[in-house]
């Protein structure tokens, strides 16, 4: 009875294992080929494909967006830069900042805002503008600054076809139309083999002698006369008898108002003690005195004596 009952046991067990068995269906080997397999392997492989090309092309969108916004961010270092001058004094008008701004650029029109552009505007700005010396250029996220230590015309020199200003130390600037600048003309000088060109510094005794005194009147205006300043009313100043070369008994050195009225000054700063004159702050105190009286150089007087002495004049010139 044992053993019958073990038999029916294990026939049962056997049935069940083989019903599990017929249930379930056979997996293919490697070998194997089903349709149903392929279309499962090519669905895959196109979703993986269009993965890649999906984060290839996000990976390409932000790097225009990034593209964009750096451009939007530093737009000026990819655009022409703009010039820019820097503490530029009152009388310096748009013709001379526009000739600046050509010499600056050079030929480079498309100028662009970086070290190198700064380098370069720094570098013509140096040779090709005696306008300015000291130079610092920079390049700044809205274009290039030029700052320096500007030039002021104070005298014109016209010899032959030739003009050209001269400024306080001799410096020889290129000329351009400046109606707001009392410069006054230099006449009388000697002849010469060879004309400077801009950025010369001229050196020659006659022609420091006519900016010595155009500076101490330069130097007056400022002080005394700002809002009228007496170097407007003077043309020209002549040097041709300097130091007596053509009379020793005539004046050295006349000045002429704009009427033509005879402003005579005598011998160069400095040398009015070997010829007896008034002192050098006399003349200024005599010619600013007149001034101050009359309201003009162009009173209908013939001429202005400066040199002869006539003691002490009680006005603020001593530091002249």
């Amino acid at each position: 009875m044992i053993v019958v009952a073990a038999r029916k046991k294990a026939k049962r067990i056997s049935l069940k294992l083989g019903a599990s068995k017929a249930g379930k269906k056979p997996r293919p080997g490697k070998g194997d080929w089903s349709p149903t397999r392929f279309m499962r392997s090519v669905v895959v492989i196109g979703a993986s494909a269009l993965l890649v090309v999906g984060l290839f092309a996000g990976v390409v969108v932000g790097f225009v967006l990034l593209g964009r916004y750096v451009k939007d961010t530093v737009a000026p270092s990819h655009n022409p830069a703009t010039i820019h001058l820097v503490d530029v004094p009152e009388w310096v008008n748009e013709p001379l900042k526009e000739r600046i701004y050509a010499a600056a650029r050079a030929d480079a029109n498309d100028l662009r805002v970086h070290e190198d552009a700064a380098r370069s505007v720094q570098r013509n700005v140096e040779r090709l503008v005696p306008w300015l010396h000291e130079v610092e250029v920079q390049a700044a996220h809205d274009g290039i600054y030029i700052k320096g230590k500007w030039r002021k015309p104070l005298a014109l020199v016209e010899l032959g076809l030739r003009r050209f200003y001269v400024d306080a130390g001799l410096l020889v600037l290129d000329v351009v139309p400046m109606p707001n600048l009392p410069i006054t003309k230099v006449k009388g000088l000697s002849a010469v083999p060879r004309l400077p060109a801009p950025g010369d510094r001229w050196q020659r005794d006659d022609l420091a002698a006519a900016v010595d005194i155009l500076s101490r009147l330069d130097q007056m205006d400022r002080s005394l006369t700002p809002d009228k300043p007496l170097l407007y009313e003077i043309d020209r100043i002549d040097v041709s008898n300097f130091k007596g070369r053509q009379n020793t008994r005539l004046p050295h050195i006349v000045l002429y108002a704009r009427d033509n009225t005879e402003i005579i000054w005598g011998a160069e700063i400095g040398a009015w003690q070997r010829h007896l004159e008034a002192t050098d702050r006399e003349k200024l105190a005599k010619l600013y005195g007149y001034y101050k009286e009359y309201g003009s150089l162009s009173g209908g007087v013939k001429y202005i004596n400066l040199r002869d002495p006539q003691g002490r004049i009680p006005l603020p010139v001593d530091r002249y």
